[in-house]
C-alpha cells in the first residue's frame, strides 16, 4: 500500500481525508498522490439567448487558495507527496487517477449544496475502481490502526476487501472477524483467519444471528461494542453481511462513525 490517493476539494471533509492519508502515508512509508478536481463553473440561463447567462458557482479562485494553503501544509511534512489538477466531476476524475493507486481515501457523507454528495461519490467510486476506497467519517482528527473489525460474509468482495487490507491489518493489535452465519456462506470465517494467519496476523472470529436486525445495525454496534478504530467490508453484493449500495453499504456510509475500508 506504497501509492495513496487523496481527493483534495475545498469542502467539511477535506481534513478529516488528509489527516487520515497521512496517517497511512506515515505508517506504510508510501508515497500521497493529491488530485485537486475544480468542478466545472455551474452557468444558469434560459437556453435560448433571450436571458442573460450567470455564473451560478466558479469554484476556481477557492480551489486555487485551497491549493497554496494544503501545498504549504505537506511542504511542512513528513511525507512523500505529488500533485494534480483537473477540472472535471469528481468521480470520473478520481476514477481516470486511480488505476496505479493501492488505496483511495475520500469521505463517507457528506452533502449540501455547494458541496458535493460525497456518499454517492464515493459509492459510484467503490463500485468501478479497483483499488480499494478508504471512506472517513467528517469528524475523524487522526486515524488509528490499532483495532480493526472486518465484516465478514464470504462473498468475493468480502475476500478482496480483505486482501487489500492487509498492509493495514499488519500494524492491528487486535481483529476481528464479525460474520452472521447463514447458507450463503461462500468462505468460512474461519478460512479467512487463516489466510490473515499467513500473513502474520492473529483474528478472531465472532459469529451472530442476523435474526430481525438490518447488517448495517449489526456492523456498526460490533464496531462499538469492540472499539474499533475502523471496518473492512466487501462493497456490495447479496450475503448476510452485505447487501447493494441501497442497503448496508449506503447505510453505513451515512450514519456509521467509523472509517470504512472497502473493495468490491
Amino acid at each position: 500500500m506504497k501509492n495513496i490517493l487523496l481527493l483534495v476539494h475545498d469542502d467539511h471533509g477535506q481534513e478529516a481525508r488528509l489527516q487520515a492519508a497521512l496517517d497511512i502515508a506515515r505508517a506504510v512509508e508510501g508515497h500521497l498522490t493529491c488530485i485537486d478536481v475544480t468542478p466545472y463553473p455551474v452557468i444558469a440561463g434560459d437556453g435560448f439567448g433571450f436571458a442573460e447567462t450567470v455564473v451560478v458557482l466558479d469554484e476556481r479562485e477557492s480551489e486555487a487558495k485551497n491549493k497554496a494553503a494544503i501545498s504549504d501544509r505537506l511542504s511542512r511534512e513528513d511525507v512523500s507527496w505529488s500533485w494534480i489538477d483537473v477540472m472535471d466531476e469528481i468521480a470520473g476524475a478520481v476514477l481516470d487517477a486511480a488505476d496505479l493507486a493501492d488505496l483511495i481515501v475520500l469521505n463517507c457523507a457528506l452533502d449540501g449544496f455547494p458541496l458535493p454528495d460525497m456518499r454517492d461519490i464515493t459509492s459510484r467510486i467503490v463500485a468501478r475502481a479497483s483499488a480499494p476506497v478508504l471512506a472517513v467519517p467528517g469528524g475523524l482528527e487522526r486515524f488509528e490502526l490499532e483495532r480493526a473489525l472486518v465484516a465478514w460474509d464470504g462473498r468475493p468482495s468480502s475476500a478482496a476487501a480483505l486482501r487489500a487490507a492487509v498492509p493495514l491489518l499488519a500494524f492491528a493489535k487486535e481483529v476481528e472477524i464479525f460474520t452472521a452465519q447463514g447458507p450463503d456462506t461462500h468462505i468460512a470465517p474461519e478460512e479467512a483467519a487463516l489466510y490473515l494467519s499467513r500473513h502474520g496476523i492473529r483474528a478472531v472470529v465472532r459469529s451472530t444471528d442476523i435474526g430481525k436486525f438490518h447488517a448495517d445495525f449489526l456492523i456498526a454496534d460490533e464496531a462499538v461494542l469492540f472499539g474499533a478504530d475502523y471496518i473492512v467490508m466487501g462493497a456490495y453484493g447479496r450475503g448476510r453481511l452485505r447487501e447493494t449500495f441501497g442497503g448496508t453499504t449506503r447505510n453505513l456510509l451515512t450514519k456509521n462513525k467509523h472509517a470504512l475500508l472497502m473493495s468490491h
